[in-house]
């Protein structure tokens, strides 16, 4: 490509319809942002590295005492504005065209897209992915498969945009030798063409943020959102944006973020998978952590209870909407008893989230929408939100945030599942697919993260013991494996299964724990 922004250069494809996204504007408000908060990324994930050696060496968690202030101030978050008042139910999903219009017709109140965990990030996928939602936008998205059309009902769902985290790059786009942000090249690309288009139609640039874990991580994307909007010309508070708390470190300073997002704030989500890998992640090599089969770590595990109440209190307290997370059921189709089964636990979650006091929750399916609706409004009547639940009978201190049970039971099944899930999404994800159906679960990069840190904690961990007494040993996960390889194989499923085998085989024995398992993924496609 020529007229890139100096020091620019982009190792990929560019098509005339990518270059449509790619124009010689839109990536010099990229590397505008690359050269001014780049270093300061550097410096953040520098600073995770350093927590997590302290963490290893038995450091343990609390609530900064640096900023007890805010903790205790009286203050609240800008109002949030009237396209993100109702928020009952959020559907999530990739960005591929055909998810972009039925996510966007689905009923949901809000769709969060999603160029993070249930996308695979191949720059076809993120390009095409800007492509879809800036027509979708603009009311001209159409997807024709198998002689079905698809086209934008009248009333559409109010559009959240999922960046990338602050650890992955764009490794198609360098400047001055060095890959740029991925996080930041998705929202810069998405913010460029379309947040003016959004506040004309009567909304606006709403993101989710991923993976933080820190109140400076949120003070970093609230410098971005202050030079963005700036440089644009548009009126400062107009990013709204959601935290999704899903790392146990962020579990203790979720005041602090809401503070230094407050003008661009729109709440806080309780993103459990992630935070339960999280939680498996940092405390990975303490004798005494060591949680059951993923299945038993439910919203109902004491540090999971905790978590869910403390975000929604200090949302509540601060004017700012709680969202639930996700449940990672689906409809199951040509089944009616399994299909039974698995509307019950949508519906217990739901009812759980809305009695407890949040003013929405997460679903990964349209044919989800309507029963976690009807939870939601049995709870809220007309309301918009909750804010009333202040919750002053939650007491959550840092224990409470730590006590990490069940411990048991661990099980061959439960074992067998991880190996099995792990291979299945790695190899579908290697195939260009990053939210992949998988025994009637929908999953996503956080549950297969789940799946690989398990069976490697599993193996350290003096507790990783199955319930029949056997001890998981690396030459028992190499065993179990191959047989679930050949399980995958057979199942039918389309995937780049053996280097997938080969991949979670290496990544849950290994000696060095790989802190995601998209980072070298990332490289083979």
């Amino acid at each position: 490509m020529s007229n890139l922004p100096q020091g620019m250069e982009i190792h990929a494809d560019v098509s005339s319809e990518f270059a449509s996204i790619l124009t010689t504007e839109a990536l010099a408000f990229v590397a505008k942002l690359h050269h001014s908060f780049e270093a300061r990324r550097q410096e953040l994930l520098q600073v995770r590295i350093e927590k997590t050696k302290r963490l290893d060496a038995g450091e343990m968690p609390s609530f900064p005492p640096e900023t007890k202030a805010i903790r205790e101030g009286d203050w609240k978050i800008s109002p949030v504005p009237p396209a993100l008042h109702c928020r009952r139910v959020e559907i999530t999903g990739p960005v591929d065209a055909k998810m972009v219009i039925n996510a966007y017709n689905s009923g949901a109140d809000s769709y969060m897209t999603d160029f993070e965990d249930s996308n695979s990030p191949s720059w076809s996928n993120q390009i095409q992915g800007q492509i879809n939602l800036k027509s979708a936008i603009r009311r001209e998205l159409r997807f024709e498969q198998n002689g079905k059309s698809y086209a934008l009902n009248e009333k559409i769902a109010v559009l959240q945009v999922r960046p990338r985290g602050w650890h992955l790059d764009e490794k198609h786009v360098l400047i001055d030798g060095k890959r740029i942000s991925g996080g930041i090249f998705d929202f810069a690309l998405f913010f460029f063409h379309n947040a003016k288009e959004q506040l004309a139609r009567g909304a606006g640039p709403y993101f989710y943020l991923p993976k933080l874990e820190s109140y400076q991580e949120a003070r970093l994307w609230n410098d971005i959102f202050i030079m963005a909007q700036e440089e644009l010309g548009i009126p400062r508070g107009s990013i709204k944006a959601t935290v999704l708390i899903e790392t146990v470190l962020a579990a203790f300073e979720m005041d602090e973020m809401l503070y230094e997002l407050r003008e661009h704030s729109a709440g806080l989500n309780a993103g459990r998978w992630d935070y339960i890998f999280s939680c498996i992640k940092k405390f990975k090599v303490d004798k005494n952590f060591c949680l059951a089969d993923r299945a038993k770590v439910t919203m109902t595990a004491p540090f999971m209870r905790a978590y869910a109440l403390l975000l929604l209190k200090i949302c509540h307290h601060r004017g700012a909407p709680a969202i639930g997370g996700m449940s990672a059921l689906i409809p199951i189709k040509n089944d009616p008893e399994k299909n039974a089964v698995a509307m019950a636990g949508i519906i217990s979650d739901k009812r759980r989230d809305a009695e407890d006091g949040y003013d929405g929750g997460w679903v990964a399916h349209p044919g989800l929408v309507e029963p976690a609706m009807i939870e939601f409004k049995k709870v809220l009547g007309d309301k918009l939100h909750q804010f009333e639940k202040q919750k002053p009978e939650v007491q959550v201190v840092a224990a409470d945030l730590l006590n990490f049970e069940p411990e048991s039971p661990i099980t061959e099944f439960g074992l067998r599942m991880n190996i099995n899930v792990g291979i299945h999404y790695l190899g579908a994800w290697l195939a260009g697919n990053g939210c992949v159906p998988i025994h009637n679960l929908m999953e996503d990069a956080a549950t297969a993260e789940i799946s690989r840190s398990q069976v490697w904690q599993w193996i350290r961990s003096p507790k990783g013991v199955l319930e029949d007494g056997r001890k998981v040993t690396t030459p028992m996960v190499k065993i179990m494996v191959q047989e679930e390889l050949q399980k995958v194989k057979d199942s039918g499923a389309t995937g780049h299964w053996d280097r997938a085998a080969e991949i979670f085989e290496q990544m849950a024995t290994s000696e060095h724990f790989e802190e995601f398992l998209t980072l070298p993924l990332y490289e083979e496609i």
